[in-house]
């Protein structure tokens, strides 16, 4: 065996090593996923990724290989949350409420530490349009921009495992709820007219409050909505006052109790 068949070889070695120890660190995974289960601990705890991150930085400093290295590491730790995710949902998420609730966030922030797909339901419908929710609104009607919607919903129940976040008059269409309900869990996000006109009042592509951008006019808008969206969710989750982690555990843990007791 000359040189270069040698070389090969260790590296080789150091491969069926490398997917050793990734198939231990993901069973590892599944292990602490467990454990947080049946002892009541916090699913979402990111401190703890923090001194992960920090361990690896400081093994990793004056390494040679240090881009490198810490590339391939990002990917094992998105490969993790997707383990994660995939273990504790293998259905759709599917978050509804009326525009400024917090839907975008919640989404973001799941992604962000489950590495589950994100359904932006009007950014989606925007792309395809090549036009604005404003624009649909005002050149082919409100009716035509429901039915992408529901069409868009129809399509979502060949993937699982993803945050759908839903247009403020989702709800309002009850063949929308069964769409969703078909692979997914539904989540009503709530917050106060106060809240909500905070979070809306400086973006103007929102043509449901064109020149009416008061808590007085969308109290009413609201008022309107909430049987349907009572009706529709599986789990409700308010948002004022919290920070994104305190919903999404929130959420988290609600969504689990109701998988508990489904079993």
């Amino acid at each position: 065996m000359n040189d270069l068949e040698l070389f090969r070889e260790e590296l080789a070695y150091c491969d069926e090593k490398i997917v050793d120890v990734l198939n231990e660190r993901y069973e590892i995974v599944e292990k602490i996923m467990k454990y947080k289960e049946e002892y009541g601990i916090p699913i979402l705890q990111p401190f703890q990724g923090e001194k992960r991150h920090k361990r690896i930085a400081d093994k990793i400093e004056h390494n040679r290989y240090k881009e490198e290295i810490s590339a391939v590491f990002r990917l094992i730790e998105q490969n993790s949350r997707m383990i994660q995710g995939r273990k504790l949902f293998d259905y759709n998420i599917a978050l509804i409420g009326f525009m400024g609730a917090g839907k975008s966030t919640v989404a973001d922030y799941m992604n962000s530490i489950f590495s589950m797909d994100i359904i932006e339901m009007d950014k989606m419908i925007e792309e395809r349009e090549c036009m604005t929710i404003s624009e649909i609104f005002a050149e082919k009607g409100e009716e035509y921009f429901r039915n992408l919607e529901t069409q868009l919903l129809v399509e979502m129940q060949s993937r699982k495992n993803a945050i759908i976040s839903c247009g403020g008059g989702v709800a309002m269409r009850e063949c929308n709820i069964e769409a969703i309900k078909k692979n997914g869990r539904i989540v009503l996000l709530t917050a106060s007219p106060e809240t909500i006109l905070s979070r809306v009042k400086d973006n103007n592509d929102r043509p449901l409050l064109c020149g009416n951008m008061n808590v007085e006019y969308i109290q009413q808008l609201m008022e309107t909505r909430q049987p349907k969206y009572e009706a529709a969710a599986d789990v409700i989750v308010n948002t004022d006052d919290k920070t994104v982690l305190q919903i999404c555990e929130e959420l988290i843990e609600k969504l689990l109790e109701m998988d508990e007791q489904d079993v």
